[in-house]
């Protein structure tokens, strides 16, 4: 195979690997009903006016199955992260004691457990697109790859590669969906 439609591939592998990456990320962040830290990434805090993810500020634990506690590195910083929590609406109140923050974590009810499911499958499709629209960079820029004397029957062979790497990705997306779709209905 030319070496121009292989660097095609391989830019296009890169790119939808990080794809899988974050649709996996996005996933972890769906609650299952069980606590977890993932469940607190995205939730940044104001300190000394930088907005700071919370991991770096403070040590969560997860001490049991429905419980996650954050000890901030500062006592100063119990009510910003508190403050934080609330706003990045988890559907979480946060517990200030003074000295950590619990998050009591609910058991899930049949409906919301329905919603998540339907929240699991919508971050699937994201990632299935994502994916999609990938290929079709990959398979525009091997096109454009005629120009500079690449045959046909070259492209076409490239063209073919691309698909069979968009299938075992968007296959690797449905695996993650369907374990977290697991995850969730388990009560």
């Amino acid at each position: 195979m030319n070496d121009l439609i292989q660097l095609q591939l391989m830019d296009a592998q890169s790119s939808m690997e990080k794809a899988i990456d974050h649709c996996e990320s996005e996933l972890t962040k769906i609650r299952a009903g069980k606590a977890s830290a993932g469940m607190l990434d995205g939730i940044f805090v104001d300190y000394y006016g930088a907005s700071t993810a919370l991991s770096q500020v403070s040590s969560i634990n997860t001490p049991d199955a429905r419980t996650i506690v954050i000890q901030p590195w500062e006592k100063s910083l119990l009510v910003p992260i508190e403050k934080a929590i609330q706003v990045a609406n988890i559907g979480i109140n946060p517990q200030n004691d003074g000295i950590v923050i619990r998050l009591v974590v609910p058991p899930l009810t049949e409906e919301r457990r329905k919603d998540l499911v339907r929240k699991v499958k919508e971050e699937a499709e994201r990632g299935r697109v994502t994916v999609r629209n990938i290929r079709k960079d990959a398979n525009t820029k091997i096109q454009k790859l005629k120009g500079e004397g690449v045959s046909d029957d070259e492209i076409k062979t490239g063209e073919a590669e691309v698909q069979k790497l968009t299938d075992a990705y968007i296959i690797k997306v449905d695996k993650h969906a369907e374990a977290k779709e697991k995850d969730v209905m388990t009560v």
